[in-house]
């Protein structure tokens, strides 16, 4: 059946200092399980704790420039960049430049605190 979604739900986002999540698919938008779809808003200087997700998740650049760290490998994504990141494989974002970024984030299943398996904030 098909479904409209009038308008986003805003998820409260890890890191510091905060970034907006806006969730238009997804467990807390649309109690989908299979997929969840948000458009990120992460000021400049924004970090989060590293994580070990059991989801694909596919990142598409907006604006700016969104790192992404791996065990083995840091990427700065611009903007008209795609990056994945694999199920199981540990990794960390963060928007280290002024401008921050805006980006697209497709989690395969969708995104769940549960499955995330993010690392304690360091204050």
């Amino acid at each position: 059946m098909a479904k409209k979604i009038d308008s986003p739900t805003e998820v409260v986002a890890a890191g510091n200092p905060p970034k907006k999540i806006e969730e238009f698919v997804g467990m807390v938008s649309s109690g989908t399980s299979a997929v969840s779809i948000a458009l990120m808003t992460s000021p400049g200087g924004w970090s989060e704790p590293g994580q070990t997700p059991q989801f694909d998740e596919y990142t598409v650049v907006l604006k700016g420039m969104l790192r992404v760290a791996t065990s083995d490998k840091t990427f700065d994504v611009n903007a008209g960049q795609a990056m994945l990141v694999e199920s199981g494989e540990w990794v960390r974002y963060s928007t280290p430049l002024d401008e921050g970024a805006e980006y697209i984030s497709v989690c395969l299943p969708a995104f769940a605190p549960d499955t995330v398996h993010r690392e304690p904030e360091v204050n």
